[in-house]
């Protein structure tokens, strides 16, 4: 039985034998501690540690988004192998950030091509560079603008690109076939975002970007997100996205309205809550309400 087997058959395994130690299933469960979940059309999900990764197995080759850290990533290409020996075509980056590429370097030799917006690319050469880890990089040989489309597999692979948000250079990628759409760090499903204001990031634009992804996809499109609070609840749809969209909005007023009222960065910063931001949880509301600050306070807005 391969792992998805028997991940998805687990609950029925362990309830039916009383006698079947528990050591051994935490065991099992530290040595395979990612998970993977098809879902729909030869598209599935991969998550472990740091962004969730896509991958698209097609009759002949195989495309992934996202790479999180090279451990995990191994452990992403050991699986589709064991899977599908199939191989492997293109990685596409939804941004430059290490949760999301470090991992590339894992594909270098196996793989055709690593994909990004051009200011993915830039910004991943700079933070390699005053990191001094140039040498753990895998480059995109193949960047994009605005709208890209890569047609080397079974079925066209779309990206879209809306301006700054999370950072200057986030990607949308859209598989049509299966109608889902990774959105990358776009969205953090209710855990407090972090803003990469030292990459180009833009609160105010990210709205946008979210309400221009709300209107290209369909009532029927599976989103894909980075991070969420509940890590089983990285995937859903626009309503989630206007979710996101409606933190956002909430944040860039309620720091608008205390710099109005004369409140210093460090009083702001120190706030425990936002008006009207119910849902988002965890660590890090620190770091929304810092970069807004910035923003408004650089006249950005």
């Amino acid at each position: 039985m391969n792992r998805r087997s028997f991940v998805r058959n687990a609950s029925f395994t362990f309830g039916a034998i009383p006698l079947l130690r528990k050591d051994w299933i935490t065991k099992f469960m530290q040595e395979n501690p990612y998970k993977m979940r098809l879902l729909r059309n030869d598209v599935g999900i991969f998550t472990e540690k740091g962004g969730t990764i896509a991958y698209y197995v097609s009759k002949k080759n195989i495309a992934v988004v996202d790479a999180e850290f090279p451990e995990q990533s191994k452990h992403l290409i050991d699986a589709l192998r064991k899977d599908s020996g199939k191989p492997f075509e293109i990685l596409i980056n939804t941004h430059h950030h290490m949760d999301h590429t470090a991992g590339n370097i894992s594909f270098k030799g196996i793989i055709n091509h690593v994909a990004a917006h051009s200011n993915s690319l830039i910004n991943q050469q700079r933070a390699a560079k005053e990191q001094n880890k140039e040498d753990q990089q895998l480059y995109p040989d193949l960047t994009y603008g605005d709208t890209w489309k890569y047609e080397k597999l079974k079925e066209k692979i779309y990206t879209y690109y809306f301006g700054p948000a999370h950072t200057n250079g986030d990607s949308i990628i859209h598989f049509p076939h299966a109608n889902i759409a990774h959105m990358g760090d776009l969205v953090f499903n209710r855990r407090w975002a972090f803003v990469d204001r030292a990459a180009g990031a833009s609160v105010k634009n990210w709205i946008l970007v979210l309400d221009k992804a709300q209107q290209l996809f369909d009532k029927d499109t599976l989103f894909v997100f980075g991070h969420a609070f509940d890590p089983d609840k990285v995937t859903g749809y626009k309503d989630d996205l206007k979710a996101m969209q409606g933190y956002l909005s909430n944040l860039l007023d309620y720091v608008t309205q205390q710099i109005k009222a004369g409140k210093t960065r460090e009083e702001i910063i120190k706030s425990t809550f936002i008006p009207g931001v119910t849902e988002w949880q965890g660590d890090g509301i620190d770091r929304g309400l810092q970069a807004a600050y910035d923003e408004v306070i650089q006249g950005i807005i």
